[in-house]
């Protein structure tokens, strides 16, 4: 059977999407089933960088991870391992982008525009854009040792919605005590233009007084998290996590986001069943 693969923080649908897995990251599979399976009572956020946008709150984390001899599904990823050696493990991955998520807590304000001080009579409605999820497909390298563990992955849209393609490189060095680990990680994501452009512009139909076109071009975000587990028994932990991303300059710079770093966090009681 494989080894689970760690899940990245930045991966999901709203909600627990975002946070799959991120508390169970340190646990894997039983020997004798292909199932990891857990559950995290606590209390977690994620910050929103776009205008007129709110916090995305999770209370509870799922954890719902299926390994079999070569196929896998691991928290909204499916994949197909075709390399599984002590070198490392390559797999084909079919995932949804997370850029999405953002777009989904937002809400309409009207801001008065003036013209030499007179206000128009009208206001502008200032609300990002509707964006759709868009269906990726790529391939992703893991491999580990006394040294660390290391991803490098790269992801083409397949869905013709951005028709962009990404490339990420993650590295995480765990500490483990007799109860506890602690593990922090750093990750260098590239995105393309077209992948930053879709996101992150604003088309000439879709400008307007308080809310002007823009195009983003390609950029590389950069994110440093840790997590933490202290283990009560094998099955039950208090677990902790933090993240900080900071967008690249060209999503930073558009008129969509208000903030240019992303800040995720997550406490609770985590149970593996």
């Amino acid at each position: 059977m494989l080894h689970p693969k760690s899940p990245a923080l930045t991966v999901g649908l709203v909600g627990a999407w975002l946070f799959a897995g991120c508390a169970f990251a340190q646990a894997p599979a039983k020997p004798d089933s292909p199932w990891r399976l857990g559950v995290a009572l606590g209390y977690g956020e994620r910050s929103n960088p776009l205008i007129q946008s709110r916090d995305i709150p999770v209370a509870v984390d799922l954890d719902i991870a299926w390994f079999g001899k070569r196929f896998f599904f691991d928290n909204g990823d499916l994949g197909l391992t075709f390399m599984n050696r002590p070198a490392g493990t390559a797999s084909f991955v079919v995932r949804a982008n997370s850029d999405r998520v953002f777009f989904s807590r937002t809400s309409t304000r009207f801001v008065s525009v003036s013209v030499t001080g007179a206000p128009l009579a009208t206001p502008a409605p200032l609300k990002p854009p509707k964006r759709r999820y868009a269906i990726e497909t790529g391939v992703e390298y893991l491999v580990d040792g006394r040294w660390g563990r290391m991803s490098l992955a790269g992801f083409q849209d397949v869905s013709s919605v951005h028709n962009g393609f990404g490339a990420d490189l993650e590295y995480g060095y765990a500490i483990q005590g007799r109860r506890w680990t602690l593990e922090p990680s750093i990750l260098l994501r590239y995105k393309s233009g077209e992948l930053n452009d879709y996101y992150w512009g604003v088309r000439a139909g879709e400008a307007s007084a308080a809310l002007p076109a823009y195009d983003a071009g390609d950029g590389l975000n950069w994110q440093l998290g840790v997590r933490s587990s202290y283990y009560f028994s094998r099955r039950l932990r208090f677990v902790a996590t933090f993240n900080h991303e900071r967008l690249n300059a060209d999503a930073a710079h558009s008129p969509l986001v208000e903030q240019r770093a992303v800040r995720a966090y997550f406490g609770g009681f985590a149970y593996s069943f």
